[in-house]
């Protein structure tokens, strides 16, 4: 087959990422994704952080070049995928999805457990297997346990560069009664991945489907939405130096995966090893960042001095100063604050214009000023861990989170 041929089944098989029912389904859970987050907030903090597209924007252009670059590395060590795995890796995660933890998205999960359940099947009755999920059967479990490592540590780079970014802040009740503030981060990453299909059960729902021929094997091109998702609840630190930790550890995780499975070409029960550490060690990390969360001071709560910026809504005036997540700010117009009523008292000071000093996390003191302009809202764009109590219901909806 000629180069030029090559390249038009290729395009070919690139059709069929936009017929594949979980590029759509995917679309509106990821409106529902930000639908909940807007009620949570809204039910907390009376305003919305980001809009409803947020998540959606998110999920369809953060992975894009993840995605091809793991397709490169894919296609260029000849791993294959029968069918059925892809039909059940996609229903796996459908279901995962629909719980509304994004943490359930990750590899770990979504191809290791369609690889457990193509174990069971392949061994208790083959033929049966085949019915169902069709090719099952040919499947090779060291390239797929191969690729689930492969995808575990793109799964930490990702979220290493871009999970930390605008979390959703939340408030709960400390044991004491007091309110502190968390940050939620759940993410979903789109990968347009390229996979190699054995045989032609493609072929035979769609007769127009093309197939490849290398040394007289038949291959069928699938690129496929597959879907990644990541999620943590921060409260004793930033939530960058805290998911950036979790990110270098699945990282980690995915390097040990993928050494059990490069062992698995040797000896093939290696395969189901590393599909059950993927699996146990993911569910570990999340374990272990739980514990040294909840062992570690809270970070978002009420200071001596100053007010601990916990949230920044984006288009209004504290978005424009540049301030951050984690900043404490201690004086307005000259005036220390020390609580969210002197703050919007020393504002008044000035209407047209105000100056905060501002500790950054570098912890060094800094002055942002700005000019008020009528019309704007009062409050600047601010979220603070207030003082006073909040209803139960505001509790509730926020502490659901924890279960990211």
């Amino acid at each position: 087959m000629s180069v030029e041929d090559t390249l038009i089944e290729l395009l070919k098989g690139a059709g069929m990422f936009f017929l594949h029912p979980l590029f759509y389904f995917m679309m509106i859970m990821s409106l529902a994704y930000g639908y909940a987050r807007i009620k949570r907030e809204r039910k907390t903090f009376h305003t919305r952080i980001e809009d409803i597209h947020d998540e959606f924007k998110f999920t369809y252009s953060k992975g894009l070049l993840a995605g091809i670059l793991l397709s490169i590395v894919s296609f260029g060590l000849g791993i294959l995928l029968p069918f059925g795995m892809v039909v059940l890796i996609a229903a796996v995660t459908a279901i995962s999805a629909l719980t509304f933890r994004q943490s359930l998205l990750s590899s770990a999960y979504t191809l290791g457990l369609s690889m457990v359940i193509g174990f069971c099947f392949d061994y208790f009755n083959p033929e049966a297997a085949d019915a169902v999920l069709p090719q099952l059967s040919l499947a090779n479990w060291s390239a797929a346990a191969v690729l689930l490592g492969l995808l575990l540590i793109t799964e930490g780079i990702l979220a290493y560069k871009t999970a930390h970014v605008r979390t959703s802040p939340s408030i709960v009740m400390s044991k004491r009664g007091l309110p502190i503030g968390q940050q939620i981060a759940g993410r979903t990453w789109l990968l347009p991945l390229f996979i190699l299909i054995p045989g032609d059960a493609i072929q035979s729902s769609v007769p127009w489907w093309p197939v490849l021929t290398f040394n007289g094997d038949a291959f069928q091109l699938l690129w496929i939405p597959y879907i990644i998702g990541f999620g943590q609840r921060v409260q004793g630190s930033l939530p960058s130096e805290s998911i950036k930790i979790t990110a270098r550890r699945i990282s980690i995780l995915g390097v040990i995966v993928l050494l059990i499975a490069a062992g698995s070409i040797w000896w093939a029960p290696l395969a189901a090893a590393a599909a059950g550490a993927a699996i146990a060690g993911r569910a570990f990390l999340t374990w272990k960042q739980r514990v040294n969360d909840n062992s570690a001071p809270f970070y978002f709560s009420k200071r001596d001095q100053g007010l601990m910026v916990l949230g920044i809504i984006p288009n209004t005036p504290a978005a424009d100063l540049g301030l951050q997540i984690g900043e404490i700010i201690t004086k307005v117009n000259g005036t220390e604050v020390k609580n969210v009523a002197d703050f919007y008292e020393a504002l008044q000071k000035n209407r047209a214009f105000f100056k905060l000093e501002v500790v950054g996390l570098n912890n060094e003191v800094r002055f942002e000023q700005r000019a008020s302009y009528e019309g704007e809202h009062h409050e600047l764009g601010i979220i603070f861990v207030k003082e006073e109590g909040f209803p139960s219901g505001r509790i509730e909806a926020a502490a659901s989170e924890e279960t990211l």
